[in-house]
C-alpha cells in the first residue's frame, strides 16, 4: 500500500453503494464488472468482516462492455437491487451483453423497461463518470483499487491485507456528516 498523493477520496455520500456492518472497518473498492480480479476481490470482501463501498472504475479502453455493465448496475440500483445485480454480474462475467442483462433483471424482479431507460439516462452516466474520476484522482491505475485508511492498494488483495484491514478501526476515513 502507499499513501494517497493526489486528491483525497470524497467521503461517503447518500448514493454510495455500501454493505457490511456499520461499525466494521471501511474499504472503498474501485472496480470494473468485467475484470476477473475484481470478481475475486468481490468474493473475498463479501467474506471478510469489513464494510465495503463499491465505486466504479469502468474504462472502455480496458473492456468494451465495462461502461455498459456499470450503467446497468446503476440502473438496477435505482430499483434497489445494486448488490444483487453486483453479485450476479461477478458470478457470471461471461454474460454482460444486453440480452443477458435483461434476463438478469427479470430474474431479480426488476422492471426491464425502467431499467433500460435508467441505464441510458445521462444522470446514470454522470454517476459512473464521477466514480471513475475519483479513482483516477486517487491514483488508481489498475482494477481493483482499494482504499483503506487513506492508503491505496492496487490489485486484488491477499488474505494478509484483508486481515490487516479487518483489524483497523477509526482509521481516518470520514463519512458524510
Amino acid at each position: 500500500m502507499r499513501e494517497l498523493t493526489s486528491a483525497p477520496v470524497p467521503p461517503l455520500g447518500e448514493d454510495d453503494h455500501v454493505r457490511g456492518a456499520p461499525d466494521a472497518p471501511l474499504v472503498i473498492v474501485f472496480a470494473d464488472f468485467t475484470c476477473p480480479r475484481c470478481a475475486v476481490t468481490a468474493e473475498l470482501l463479501a467474506a471478510a468482516p469489513l464494510r465495503t463501498c463499491f465505486r466504479h472504475f469502468a474504462l472502455r479502453a480496458r473492456h468494451p462492455r465495462a461502461l455498459a455493465a456499470a450503467l446497468a448496475a446503476e440502473a438496477a440500483a435505482r430499483q434497489g437491487a445494486f448488490w444483487e445485480f453486483h453479485d450476479a454480474l461477478y458470478a457470471d462475467q461471461g454474460h454482460v451483453d444486453d440480452p443477458h442483462l435483461w434476463a438478469l433483471c427479470e430474474r431479480l424482479g426488476l422492471d426491464v423497461e425502467r431499467f433500460d431507460a435508467d441505464r441510458r439516462d445521462p444522470v446514470t452516466l454522470a454517476r459512473v463518470e464521477r466514480d471513475v474520476g475519483q479513482a483516477l484522482r486517487a491514483g488508481a491505475a489498475t482494477t481493483p483499487a482499494l482504499i483503506v485508511g487513506g492508503e491505496l492498494h492496487q490489485g486484488a488483495p491477499d488474505p494478509t491485507f484483508l486481515a490487516a484491514a479487518a483489524r483497523m478501526n477509526g482509521f481516518g476515513y470520514r463519512e458524510k456528516q
